[in-house]
């Protein structure tokens, strides 16, 4: 029997199924990356996006299209990983833009749904690629459009829709060269025809889906605070009370951005350490009060309340031997600086440097833009300067920028750690922060990265054969080096970059490395380059047995 209409419980169970097989395949997905790094984790991102937002869609109850909508979008920019699962996010917000104001969906919504989540993602990114996920999901939307003129069914809708977008995927070799000569399909836009898959899955087969899957635990080493729990006696207000309102669709953003201001200034009067943050249907609330119910009351006159977290400072600090001092607000500054790290010896580098907090992420894991938003929340500071120090973090801690209402976030498009180290040293507290975000970014150009690291599978780029196992040595501008031997490697890639207006070079050495390996690099280039200066740090980053900065 055709199936002509699915409502918000069959979409709820679609989109959560959709989940659920993307998860299931996700390594799958991670091995199509392009590059044979440990860190290809395209499905990875993708799948820890989409279930952040399967889980706010399993907490719905009852039928409501626009709840599920608002779930689903919310859920996936929040939780927002590297490139591939910021586009992804985009797609899901524009899809559910189209299908809130529906309390039913038919293929023809459907299908302009499609459209939009297409033409929103596209938008989302400055320099739109061919043969990429973008790629699929406008295939997606073209096929959508042709087929709901013949059909109503929206089970052979999506049978054909899938089947196109795979015969689309299997060209993007032809789109993207690099794709072509590693023999591989985008693997975004794999990850987007999996999620369509288990949502078709469901459909076809009628029954109830549970996510029934790991909670990611986001957080990082280390946690940020605005106020550090110390003694009883000196907390002042004893509540550190969270809040989300639901506006749904009846304010606008700016509306919105009202609401938070006033909730704001309501909230002085009966707490300090206030944060809010603001989105076109979202406030975000965090308070330390001795009233949680007078806050969550006046936060009732502006929307629904959900996600409510109330915890009481002062038993905390009776069962945690981690704060015995004396409670004490950290005071409001002008400038914070979070930056992405991983490695003990990076982290501790980009403390000396000032950096407020480290986002533990990297070549492994790309943080989410919930990540960026709970370091940001906690920062009491007026500007706060984001190092994402990778290219597949920097969408996600952009999108920070459009979320948080009462500080200025600026993002340096750091690509590489010695990138964020370069631009940090630039900083200067007596000049504007437009000024200083143009200096540290100039300051990115100034400095050249090499990164060795291994290959986890047989592939060919740039004409280059790699084997599973060989040593990679990878400039700024792709794969340079490929030798069984890591000293070698690592000496034919520091020959690569170097050029005769080099002065400084410093080698960060990974967990797997002694100092004495880290040395042998440094006699090579001291004695090569007579001219040119060497410092070794240990960075103890996994996976990447050098990362290699010259200026």
């Amino acid at each position: 029997m055709a199936i002509e209409t699915i409502n918000s419980n069959i979409l709820k169970n679609m989109f959560i199924a959709g989940a659920k097989y993307l998860e299931s395949k996700k390594r799958y997905v991670d091995e199509m990356n392009v590059f044979p790094v440990p860190d290809g984790d395209t499905g990875t991102n993708m799948t820890l996006t989409i279930l952040a937002a399967a889980r706010e869609v399993e907490k719905i109850n009852g039928s409501d299209m626009a709840k599920v909508a608002k779930a689903i979008s919310s859920g996936s920019l929040r939780g927002a990983r590297g490139n591939s699962g910021v586009i992804l996010s985009q797609i899901f917000r524009g899809f559910t833009k189209e299908i809130a104001e529906h309390d039913e969906l038919d293929t023809k919504i459907l299908a302009a749904a499609f459209v939009r989540g297409s033409d929103t993602a596209y938008k989302a990114v400055m320099k739109p690629k061919e043969g990429t996920i973008l790629t699929i999901a406008r295939s997606i939307g073209e096929k959508a459009t042709e087929i709901c003129e013949t059909t109503t069914d929206i089970v052979e809708a999506l049978r054909e829709i899938i089947k196109y977008a795979n015969e689309v995927l299997d060209e993007t070799p032809e789109m993207l060269p690099v794709l072509k000569e590693a023999g591989v399909v985008d693997a975004g836009g794999q990850g987007l025809i999996y999620v369509l898959k288990g949502a078709l899955i469901a459909l076809e087969n009628g029954t109830d889906v549970t996510l029934e899957t790991y909670e990611y635990d986001g957080g990082t080493d280390e946690e940020v605070r605005v106020a550090v729990v110390h003694a009883d006696e000196d907390i002042e207000f004893g509540y550190c009370t969270e809040f989300i309102i639901d506006t749904g669709d009846r304010n606008t953003y700016e509306e919105n951005m009202e609401h938070s201001n006033t909730l704001k200034r309501f909230l002085d009067t009966i707490g300090d350490s206030i944060v809010a943050v603001a989105d076109e249907d979202l406030i975000k609330i965090h308070v330390h009060t001795n009233d949680p119910g007078l806050a969550m009351q006046h936060g009732l006159t502006i929307g629904q309340l959900m996600n409510i977290k109330v915890d009481n400072m002062r038993i905390q600090h009776a069962n945690n031997n981690d704060y015995s001092q004396e409670v004490k607000e950290i005071p409001m500054k002008d400038n914070a600086f979070i930056a992405v790290s991983v490695g003990e010896g990076m982290n501790s580098i980009f403390k000396s440097l000032g950096v407020d907090h480290v986002v533990t992420g990297g070549q492994t894991m790309n943080p989410s833009t919930d990540d960026f938003l709970t370091a940001v929340e906690k920062i009491n500071a007026k500007d706060i300067y984001i190092f994402p120090n990778n290219k597949n973090i920097i969408l996600a801690a952009s999108q920070v920028c459009d979320l948080v209402e009462d500080k200025n976030v600026h993002v340096i498009p750091s690509t590489t750690a010695p990138q964020g180290v370069t631009a940090l040293i630039t900083f200067d507290a007596t000049v504007t922060p437009l000024e200083n975000v143009e200096t540290m970014t100039e300051a990115l150009d100034d400095v050249k990265t090499g990164q060795v690291t291994f290959a986890v599978r047989d592939t060919s780029i740039d004409s280059r054969e790699i084997k599973e196992g060989d040593i990679l040595g990878i400039a700024d501008d792709g794969i340079k080096a490929v030798n069984k031997d890591l000293n070698s490697a690592t000496y034919e890639l520091i020959d690569y970059i170097m050029d005769e207006d080099s002065e400084l070079v410093t080698i960060y050495y990974g967990e797997d490395i002694t100092e004495d390996g880290a040395k042998k690099i440094s006699d090579y280039i001291e004695d090569k380059y007579e001219d040119v200066e060497v410092e070794v740090h240990y960075g103890g980053q996994p996976l990447y047995y050098f990362i290699i900065s010259i200026e």
